[in-house]
C-alpha cells in the first residue's frame, strides 16, 4: 500500500457576517504577501542576499505589535505564516523557469483565497474556520480521512468553496492480462477512440455556448465602467464560463471513471497539448481538454491500483498499419481513412491508431514501464455536486 493525497471540494454557505470575515482573512493574506515581497526585494537590493522565511516570520511577529498593524492579530496566525511560505515557493518556481517573477497582488485582480495547513475541522455538514467559526457546507459525500489542510477560495461568481486535503492508502497495481488492456486514442472530433471499437464524441462545451458567451460579453462592453450594471453583466459572463467548465468536468469525470473501472490497464499517447494549443486548432484542442483527461486518468488509475501506459510522443500510431506493420509516412491529417499499400487493408485512422497503441501498451507493460510514478496525488474527488467541477 502507498500513501496518496486526495482532495474534496465543497461549496460553503456562509452568512453575511461570515462572508465579511472570509474576505478579511483573504485580504490579510494578500497584504502579508505584498509586505513580504517588498521586504525581500528591498533587502536584496541593499545586501545582495536573500531574506529567509524565518527572518520574515520574526518581523511579522513584531509587526503585529505595532499600532498601525495591530489588526493582524484578528487574523489566523497559520494563514499568515502560510503566505510567508508561499513566497519562497514562488521564487523557486521562477528560478526553475516554471513561472514568472513574483508580483504584488492587486486588490482588484487577485482572487480571494487563503490556506490553513492545520486546525480545520469537519463535523457533520459544517467546517470550522479559525477566527470565523463554523460554516455550513453542501457536502455531497463523507470525508472519512482526517483533514491535513484546507484552502478557502471565492470564485468569479462570488461563491465560496473549501478544498480539503487528506491522505489515504492506494492499492498496489494489479496483475494485468492482455484482454484487460485498452488503448485510448485522443482526438478532437471524437475525444476518445478505444481499441475495442468504442467511440466517444467530443462534447464541444465551449463551441456550443460560444454564441451565448459572445452575447454576454457584448453586454459587458456596452455598460459604463464602474457601474452596478456592468458588475452584474460581468457576473453573468462568469456564470456562463462556470457552466462550460462544469459541463466539461462532468463529462471527463464520468468518462475517466468508466474507463478506469472497466479495464486493468490503459495506454495513451504522450501528446504535447501546449504545442497543439498554439496551432490553428487551438480552440478545439482546449475545448476537448486533452491534458485534463490525462490528469484525471493518471490519478484515478493510481487510486484504483490500475496501470497507465504512455506511448512515446513520436510513436507513429496513425501512420503504421496494424496488420502488417508498414509505415505510411505521407499520410496527411485530413485523411481519416486510408488503404495500406503493402497489404491492402483499409483503415479508419483513429481505430488503427488505437490498435497500434494497444500493442505498444502491451510492450511497455511487459518491460514494466508505467506512468504511475508521475501520478498526481492532489486531485479533486469525482462526483462532488456543486463543487465547480
Amino acid at each position: 500500500m502507498a500513501i496518496a493525497h486526495k482532495v474534496y471540494r465543497f461549496r460553503m454557505e456562509p452568512t453575511i457576517a461570515q462572508v465579511r470575515s472570509l474576505v478579511r482573512q483573504a485580504g490579510a493574506r494578500r497584504w502579508v504577501w505584498n509586505w513580504a515581497l517588498a521586504r525581500r526585494r528591498t533587502h536584496y537590493q541593499a545586501t545582495q542576499t536573500s531574506l529567509s522565511c524565518k527572518d520574515l516570520s520574526a518581523d511579522l511577529t513584531a509587526l503585529k505589535r505595532c499600532p498601525e498593524t495591530v489588526w493582524l492579530q484578528g487574523v489566523d496566525s497559520q494563514l499568515l505564516q502560510q503566505a510567508l511560505h508561499d513566497l519562497p515557493a514562488a521564487f523557486s518556481r521562477f528560478f526553475a523557469k516554471a513561472a514568472r517573477f513574483p508580483r504584488f497582488k492587486s486588490r482588484k485582480r487577485d482572487r480571494l483565497r487563503f490556506r490553513i495547513p492545520q486546525r480545520v475541522q469537519l463535523k457533520g455538514s459544517r467546517v470550522s474556520v479559525p477566527k470565523v467559526g463554523w460554516i455550513r457546507l453542501r457536502q455531497s459525500q463523507p470525508v472519512p480521512e482526517p483533514t491535513r489542510s484546507a484552502t478557502f477560495a471565492r470564485d468569479a461568481v462570488g461563491q465560496w468553496f473549501v478544498t480539503l486535503t487528506v491522505e489515504h492508502e492506494v492499492p498496489d497495481p494489479s496483475v494485468v492480462s492482455p484482454a484487460t488492456v485498452v488503448e485510448i486514442d485522443l482526438g478532437l472530433t471524437s475525444v476518445a477512440v478505444l481499441s475495442d471499437g468504442t467511440t466517444i464524441p467530443a462534447p464541444r462545451c465551449f463551441r456550443t455556448a460560444e454564441r451565448v458567451l459572445a452575447k454576454a460579453q457584448r453586454t459587458v462592453s456596452r455598460r459604463k465602467l464602474g457601474s452596478a450594471r456592468r458588475r452584474q453583466a460581468k457576473q453573468h459572463v462568469a456564470r456562463v464560463h462556470r457552466r462550460i467548465v462544469r459541463q466539461r468536468q462532468d463529462f471527463l469525470h464520468k468518462l475517466t471513471t468508466r474507463v478506469v473501472h472497466a479495464y486493468a490497464a490503459c495506454c495513451i499517447e504522450d501528446l504535447s497539448v501546449t504545442g497543439l494549443a498554439k496551432t490553428k486548432l487551438a480552440k478545439s484542442v482546449l475545448d476537448a481538454a486533452l491534458g485534463e483527461f490525462r490528469r484525471q486518468l493518471t490519478y484515478k488509475a493510481r487510486w484504483a491500483g490500475k496501470h497507465l501506459l504512455v506511448a512515446d510522443r513520436f510513436f507513429p500510431s496513425s501512420k503504421r498499419c496494424h496488420a502488417c506493420g508498414a509505415l505510411n509516412a505521407d499520410l496527411p491529417l485530413k485523411d481519416r481513412a486510408w488503404v495500406c499499400a503493402a497489404c491492402g487493408t483499409r483503415h479508419d485512422r483513429d481505430r488503427n491508431a488505437a490498435i497500434n497503441l494497444r500493442d505498444e501498451g502491451l510492450r511497455l507493460l511487459a518491460v514494466g514501464h508505467t506512468d504511475s510514478e508521475n501520478a498526481q496525488g492532489d486531485c479533486v474527488s469525482p462526483g462532488t455536486p456543486g463543487n465547480g467541477r
